[in-house]
């Protein structure tokens, strides 16, 4: 069973390109209120209303990071339940990394759906190519070619 946290990153990022439903590869989503918060401010994908997931509340009194307060609820609820953190934020992996939480960011969320037969390889490849040119996401060429690798080495 897979359990995730996300933050706003995968959330505004696959909604961008029309794949939050994507999220659905995950057996138990989990959005933190701060999260739900920050998108309100700016704009919720209308697509967030599609999918399912649980709004929890995260302790963040234990937690000194620099981070914002989205990304920050979501290490927490990641390190509290011992779930997986769905974050684009580097400095976000980094804390999660230090804490020996497994990260993925919304190139694995296409792997993953590639990989439980959610979309094609070249649907993902595609995908992925649209989160580098259509989105507010920063990702490298090299972050690209590493998920494409991933997905031709995943069978």
């Amino acid at each position: 069973m897979i359990v995730a946290v996300a933050d706003t990153g995968p959330l505004i990022h696959l909604a961008e390109i029309n794949a939050l439903e994507l999220l659905s590869v995950v057996d138990d989503l989990l959005i933190p209120e701060t999260v739900l918060d920050e998108l309100e401010t700016g704009t919720v994908p209308p697509s967030l209303s599609t999918i399912e997931y649980e709004l929890v509340d995260a302790d963040t009194a234990d937690l000194t990071v620099d981070l914002d307060p989205g990304e920050t609820a979501a290490l927490a609820v990641a390190a509290d339940r011992s779930a997986i953190l769905l974050t684009d934020d580097l400095a976000a992996r980094e804390a999660a990394t230090d804490r020996d939480i497994e990260v993925h960011g919304s190139i694995g969320i296409l792997v993953l759906g590639s990989q439980r037969g959610d979309l094609s390889k070249s649907t993902a490849i595609e995908r992925m190519r649209a989160l580098q040119a259509e989105t507010s996401l920063f990702v490298t060429e090299a972050v690209v070619e590493r998920g494409i690798e991933l997905l031709e080495n995943s069978g």
